[in-house]
């Protein structure tokens, strides 16, 4: 194989493989829809990627099947032109949860799946098994603040860390030699179509972790294991589990906590991302990287060193007056730990959110669900529904989430657009940027014009 073309390769995890093949020396192309800041850094780190859906804008060097791997997201539709051209002239075609499942023979792989939170868990296991002694290679869902990237690499260390998704079963390729699950809330019910589906697949998924791996499973989850001999079996949570927290302290902006483990317990962690959902996934990463070897030391240090997720309880803005940030959380459930973790932080303060429904399917599915983490909050700012790869549905918008609020709660529907002219006219103290889709370009925006407001208080 001399060439790798990416179908779709600005996506956040095929951005990452596009990273790895080019530290091969390997010739990368690709096409996305649009350009973005991701899409431009790899075209500078030397893939040739265009963004018009066009078989003739393949490079020369991605023409040749008897040497080019395709790679495609399930994201792209099936009559995509480029796609259907490598189809039809017989090229190896492989999604990038295939490709993935290649490393995971060939490496250890410490894999984390769940509905919600596996990007922060992956990423900080591995920060820190990156900053200890035993390394790692990563393929992550998210840009790690630490290192401005979703991929390490690491040529001496056998160990990948990679963030196992269940969207069109796509983890299922993978042969974990180490597996967290964090949750297991039904999600992606246009692919399962019942809860009872999808917690199968994860059933399926817990069968597919190596003889004399381990499996580390957040206690209280529905789903069901079956784990081939020889496989070892933790389970975790916050205040009970194999592995846990003790003696957690709360207070002027630090959690502080002790790590009580079988293998050995560690006193005195501290978050370097302080809301108390990351207590629990904090939890997980390091069960994942004292499996791998890290020694207590080196955990307890990269623990209060790691800098967090882009768009994870990402701080855009924090004074005495105002507090702006974001958070990807998009299923009900991720919503009512982001907004009960923020109230832990935020002790009396107004809880405001702007909240982009993500897809029209997942709207129509859950719409009680997240009208009812929703009103968790104290104020609601809803827009329109990010369609992402889907054509909307007749009756389904953010309608259906705004009716089923708490009636006695401060709410209203606006158009994205309108954003910055919400957030001029009000006043807020903490106020969080929801979704997983496009509104969250608006927080530069929004942090100028909270800091206007910082300026004429003064």
């Amino acid at each position: 194989m001399n060439a790798v073309y990416f179908v779709g390769a600005g996506g956040i995890g095929m951005s990452a493989l596009v990273r790895y093949y080019l530290s091969q020396g390997i010739v990368v192309g690709g096409y996305d829809r649009t350009a973005c800041p991701l899409t431009e850094e790899l075209r500078a780190e030397g893939a040739d990627i265009h963004y018009t859906d066009d078989p003739d804008l393949i490079p020369e060097a991605c023409r040749r099947p008897e040497s080019t791997l395709v790679v495609y997201t399930p994201a792209i539709p099936h009559d995509h032109k480029e796609l259907t051209y490598f189809r039809d002239h017989q090229f190896r075609i492989m999604k990038r949860a295939e490709v993935l499942g290649t490393l995971t023979r060939t490496m250890k792989g410490l894999c984390v799946a769940g509905t919600h939170g596996k990007t922060s868990t992956s990423s900080m296991a591995a920060h820190l098994l990156h900053q200890s002694h035993v390394g790692c290679n990563a393929f992550l869902g998210g840009i790690t603040k630490n290192y401005g990237t979703n991929y390490l690499l690491n040529r001496e260390s056998p160990y990948v860390v990679i963030e196992a998704d269940e969207f069109d079963r796509s983890f299922h390729h993978l042969r974990p030699f180490a597996s967290v699950i964090t949750a297991t809330d039904a999600d992606h019910l246009d692919i399962y179509g019942t809860e009872e589906a999808y917690l199968e697949s994860f059933r399926h998924y817990s069968s597919l972790i190596q003889p004399g791996g381990a499996l580390i499973i957040h206690r209280g989850l529905k789903m069901q294991e079956d784990l081939q001999p020889g496989v070892r079996r933790y389970d975790y949570a916050r205040h009970e589990g194999d592995f846990h927290a003790e003696n957690i302290r709360i207070g002027n902006g630090r959690i502080v906590f002790d790590f009580i483990s079988p293998i050995e317990s560690i006193a005195n962690v501290e978050l370097g991302v302080p809301v108390s959902i990351n207590i629990d996934n904090g939890i997980a990463a390091m069960a994942l990287a004292q499996l791998a070897g890290a020694q207590a030391a080196e955990i307890r240090e990269a623990m209060k060193t790691f800098a967090g997720v882009d768009r994870r309880f990402d701080f855009a803005l924090r004074t005495d007056h105002h507090v702006l940030l974001s958070d990807y959380a998009h299923h009900p459930a991720e919503i009512a730990q982001s907004v009960r973790s923020i109230r832990e932080v935020f002790t009396g303060k107004k809880i405001s959110a702007i909240f982009q429904p993500h897809l029209y399917t997942r709207t129509r599915d859950f719409y009680k669900d997240f009208a009812d983490s929703l009103s968790l909050l104290d104020e609601v700012i809803l827009t329109e529904i990010y369609p992402a790869r889907e054509l909307p549905i007749p009756g389904v918008t953010s309608q259906l989430i705004y009716d089923n609020l708490r009636p006695d709660m401060q709410k209203r529907l606006v158009k994205k657009s309108d954003l910055p002219d919400v957030v001029r006219q009000a006043d807020f103290d903490v106020l969080i940027v929801l979704g997983a889709g496009d509104a969250v370009d608006y927080i530069p925006q929004l942090a100028e014009i909270l800091k206007a407001k910082e300026f004429h208080k003064a």
